[in-house]
């Protein structure tokens, strides 16, 4: 496996974009971006061992926390992932084309690929949830801000809707009626997950939010192509985690977070995370 890595760029709204970034000998802009942003490879590094998942050889080990959340209740008691939401909707006949349908995978799809950067989401989408569609925390990360242990996270998921700056604005709205343990600036970043990249509606709306927030493009098979975040959400905790390109011989690109050179450790379900 032959890897090339990609900095994060020093500016607001960090920002590295698989489907938009050039990886030719020199540098080209990042499409019509707020601030001006390039995506030039580094000289590849020595291949690390064969079972090696990140650019780096040690994980940042996850942060624990000395606080419980208290999470609303789920929105289902059918299922509580992708595999059983997957074996429910088969059991019930429902409609792949429906909008619970791909609404409620897209959730799920997002809480799989996020865990891949240590994020532990949980679905707690329904009746009164102030537009929220997941809960968790970040524990892969240092202590936030707050001093209240790991990074916490809501996030919304919209699996069919174009991205533009209105689901900022509807996100920014989501932190007032999060629950307690997730209300407010302090020790809290909220995340929207499209399908598609943000655009530079997105960008720019991102960038000029009070509001600790980040923008995550999902495919619906669960390949995450771009993650980017604001100035607010750097102050909470995301200062040093930079964007990262893995490279591999049949061509295939994957988007690897690392703090510090280390790359967040993956969550695996099962295991035991305080907070």
């Amino acid at each position: 496996m032959r890897l090339a890595l990609l900095k994060r760029p020093l500016c607001p709204l960090t920002l590295l974009s698989l489907s938009r970034c050039s990886f030719s000998a020199s540098p080209r802009p990042l499409g019509a971006a707020p601030l001006p942003k390039s995506c030039q490879p580094e000289p590849p590094p020595p291949p690390p061992p064969e079972n090696a998942t990140s650019p780096d050889r040690d994980h940042i080990a996850p942060t624990p926390s000395n606080n419980s959340l208290i999470y609303p209740p789920s929105p289902s008691p059918h299922h509580t992932n992708l595999p059983s939401f997957l074996a429910h909707a088969t059991r019930t006949n429902l409609d792949p084309s429906s909008t619970v349908y791909v609404g409620t995978h897209f959730e799920y799809t997002t809480i799989q690929s996020l865990s891949r950067y240590g994020l532990v989401l949980r679905r707690v989408g329904g009746v009164s949830d102030g537009g929220i569609d997941l809960l968790g925390t970040w524990p892969s990360l240092p202590p936030s801000s707050s001093g209240q242990g790991p990074l916490r996270v809501l996030a919304q998921c919209k699996a069919v809707q174009r991205p533009g700056p209105h689901l900022v604005r509807e996100l920014e709205g989501a932190f007032a009626a999060a629950p307690a343990g997730w209300r407010g600036k302090s020790g809290v970043v909220g995340l929207l997950v499209a399908e598609k990249p943000a655009t530079r509606g997105i960008r720019e709306a991102l960038g000029r939010s009070r509001w600790p927030m980040g923008f995550v493009a999902c495919s619906r098979a669960g390949r995450v192509e771009q993650f980017l975040w604001n100035r607010r959400a750097e102050e909470e905790g995301l200062e040093e985690v930079e964007v990262r390109l893995r490279y591999f011989e049949d061509g295939a690109k994957d988007l690897v977070l690392t703090w510090r050179g280390k790359a967040l450790a993956p969550f695996v379900e099962g295991e035991q995370v305080a907070g």
